[in-house]
């Protein structure tokens, strides 16, 4: 997936890669998130528009351990994938072929035992939403096709491929009204916006508005990768041209949406959050700063006001008044951004509800949009 010489290099993926493939029943387009702890912002705009995550983790010695420990990758990554949606996961466990490893049925248990219960404690069902399997990447085992007893004898499970063709994806609704968060634009014969349809249908020849800013746009063309539709549905990752707006108008985390329906653009919104990892001695309290990543905004936010704390075991509300939170803790509280941002109510639109707050490159909050 690494296709440019910095990732070739450095032997690691900053950008979010994005590559097709097709299996006998279904296109995918993966999008290759970054693993290395500088780059999470970039992983999670790439989790936020994904339907499976595929969770690689190395089976070589020493490796698996260190992005498994406290304040490792492999945890940051499972707790932000299951806030930004991703229902479903894979959990390959790759390197299998290294000498360390040779296959061995011991060190893949051993694996799987200990990711299973963090993956409980993130919030996956792991008899439901989870599948783990062994492959190995660089020499192409159990990807396309099932492995051969001759190479691992106790592995009777599906390979890759057709563990994703059996993954049931999350309904979205073709007749909805229409979002598409915007990821990126450029300038190419007038202006192209790219992104993620979240619901409704989009086709040649729209007026739709681009929100914050109510700017009246008409859709000109429609690609899938590099073809030219007529019209695309709930799911699909698009570059729209439109007509009506400046290139240099356009912010990533704006949203084209219809014009009969459009989204809320809000600066405070009231949301419930649960607290992962503050920095050291911090306490979560009304003044709190962080930075607000939701769908494909990235705001400085500030929580105004801790409403109430969430009791964890009967997830009602508690009913002393709060001032400060800790580590674990959920609470509803009132927060404020800088700019006008698009969002709903996860309840309407849970792809444009949910969210992470980062301070100082970490995760330390996650959490869904419960009133505007």
């Amino acid at each position: 997936m690494d296709t440019n010489e910095e990732e070739r290099i450095k032997g690691k993926t900053v950008e979010v890669g994005r590559a097709h493939f097709e299996t006998e029943t279904t296109r995918f387009t993966i999008l290759d998130a970054p693993g290395h702890k500088s780059y999470v912002p970039n992983m999670i705009s790439g989790a936020s528009q994904a339907d499976i995550g595929v969770l690689v983790i190395s089976a070589r010695k020493g490796e698996f351990e260190t992005g498994y420990e406290r304040g490792g990758q492999t945890r940051e990554h499972v707790q932000l994938a299951k806030t930004l949606g991703v229902a479903k996961l894979l959990v390959v466990v790759n390197k299998m072929d290294d000498p360390t490893v040779n296959w061995s049925k011991e060190r893949y248990d051993e694996i799987e035992s200990k990711m299973i219960p963090f993956l409980k404690q993130s919030g996956y069902n792991v008899k439901k939403d989870v599948l783990f399997l062994p492959i190995s990447g660089l020499v192409g085992l159990n990807m396309k096709t099932r492995l051969d007893k001759s190479t691992c004898s106790w592995w009777d499970g599906p390979c890759l491929f057709e563990a994703l063709d059996a993954v049931e994806v999350p309904l979205r609704d073709p007749k909805g009204p229409f979002r598409m968060p915007l990821l990126d634009k450029f300038k190419d014969m007038g202006t192209v916006v790219m992104g993620k349809v979240e619901s409704g249908t989009i086709r040649e020849g729209d007026s739709l508005l681009v929100m914050p800013n109510k700017d009246h746009v008409k859709v000109i063309a429609i690609y899938i990768d590099e073809d030219r539709v007529k019209r695309a549905g709930p799911g699909e990752n698009l570059r729209v041209r439109i007509s009506g707006v400046e290139e240099e108008d356009i912010l990533s985390g704006f949203i084209l949406c219809s014009v009969a329906n459009p989204i809320p653009a809000v600066t405070e919104f009231v949301a419930q959050l649960a607290i992962l990892e503050l920095l050291d001695n911090a306490i979560f309290t009304a003044g709190y700063k962080a930075v607000l990543h939701i769908h494909s905004v990235v705001e400085e936010c500030e929580i105004v006001e801790l409403l109430q704390q969430i009791d964890p075991k009967t997830r009602k509300p508690m009913k002393k008044k709060i001032l400060f939170v800790k580590n674990g803790a959920v609470v509803v509280c009132r927060v404020q951004v800088n700019n006008m941002i698009c969002i709903e109510k996860f309840s309407d639109f849970p792809q444009l509800g949910r969210f992470t707050l980062r301070t100082e490159g970490k995760t330390v909050a996650v959490g869904k949009v419960t009133g505007l």
